[in-house]
């Protein structure tokens, strides 16, 4: 089987968003390299997971130590686990169109294996494994920070009904939430806004609060308790 590399275009995509530039072209081949697309003793992406996983847990842990000076172990644990997560990590390797550079067997291909959490968590972690292997813990260290700075709330963070929305409108039904603002009633300083979710076509939330992404997490959250229901419902 002849292996092609990513398009040099996505590829100096890819090195442009997240800040680094590999020295060792092979590493970022063997971390976009699914085992389904090699054969005998072909370099595939596992072993530059497993360093990956890792070290994903150290540059998290040491970012959290560094933002939280007077957190406890408990509550940082639990941050830690809410960041470095299949969903999290897949939804990371679709913001820089890992999927789209995949390597990947005829069999993985026809199955979605571009579209599945996780290859793509999978993947995210081999290509911090391989920055991590070319350049060492300050690069990765700096890519770390660059990618999951935003996610950290602090220890108390509120949990993102929007994201698991996401994720599971793709899986489901493979399209995305459409977020319809329905109104905006109140004076400025006691406005409410009302949002409302549809996925293909369908009406599935309706959510209320004082700000427009309140409304919004209202509705994914009655959106996700909808599809729970029918998914409970068939199974029954």
């Amino acid at each position: 089987m002849t292996l092609k590399a990513p398009p040099e275009s996505a590829r100096s995509r890819l090195e442009r968003t997240i800040g680094y530039s590999f020295s060792q072209e092979d590493l970022l081949d063997t971390a976009l390299t699914h085992p389904s697309a090699v054969i005998g003793s072909e370099a595939h992406y596992e072993r530059l997971e497993f360093l990956g996983d890792a070290v994903l847990d150290l540059a998290i842990a040491d970012l959290l130590m560094r933002q939280f000076p007077t957190a406890k172990e408990g509550p940082l644990s639990k941050l830690r686990a809410s960041i470095v997560n299949a969903r999290t990590l897949a939804l990371k390797a679709q913001a820089l169109d890992i999927g789209a550079m995949l390597r990947l067997g005829k069999g993985e291909e026809k199955s979605g294996g571009r579209h599945k959490v996780s290859i793509l968590a999978a993947a995210f972690e081999a290509l911090i494994g391989a920055i991590y292997t070319d350049g060492g813990i300050g690069p990765t260290q700096r890519v770390v920070e660059f990618l999951f700075t935003g996610d950290i709330g602090g220890p108390a963070a509120e949990r993102d009904y929007k994201t698991e929305l996401q994720e599971l409108a793709y899986r489901r039904f493979r399209t995305q939430p459409i977020y319809e603002l329905v109104s905006a009633e109140g004076p400025d300083h006691a406005k409410r806004f009302t949002t409302r979710i549809r996925i293909a076509g369908r009406e599935f939330g309706n959510g209320t609060g004082g700000s427009k992404k309140q409304s919004e997490q209202a509705a994914a959250r009655e959106a996700l308790d909808q599809i729970g229901q029918e998914i409970r419902g068939r199974r029954a």
